[in-house]
């Protein structure tokens, strides 16, 4: 049974820092980008960053570029988002999803259909 549980989500004030953990079971993790979405209130789903499956290739919405971060640790199954500077627009659920890309290894998908498994969400909430 393939689960994504993420973590690492809280209250921040403006200009603060958070680091969400994405922990990975149940399907061959190095075979699938990793990425991340978030979901703020009364609004649809928007992709945030994405990661290939050997970390060589990334890319990110331009409103968390220079501020965010992802990573990933294939020994550990383990995504991350590192967030800094961070604003009040950046308040939402955040979600990890991965995306099976073991024959387009450098495919980077930004639209949430394609993705195959999708975490529970961690709420992030920045305060001003």
């Amino acid at each position: 049974q393939e689960q994504l549980i993420e973590s690492g989500g809280g209250l921040v004030q403006a200009g603060g820092s958070l680091r969400l953990s994405c922990a990975c079971s149940g399907f061959r993790f190095k075979n699938y980008a990793m990425g991340w979405f978030r979901q703020a209130p009364g609004k649809e789903r928007e992709f945030v960053a994405v990661l290939s499956g050997s970390g060589n290739s990334s890319r990110y919405i331009d409103a968390v570029k220079a501020r965010f971060a992802i990573s990933r640790d294939n020994a550990k199954n383990t995504a991350y988002l590192q967030m800094n500077n961070l604003k009040p627009e950046d308040t939402g659920v955040y979600y990890c999803a991965a995306d099976w890309t073991y024959l387009r290894p450098n495919y980077l998908a930004e639209r949430a259909p394609e993705y195959d498994y999708w975490g529970q969400g961690t709420q992030v909430t920045v305060s001003s």
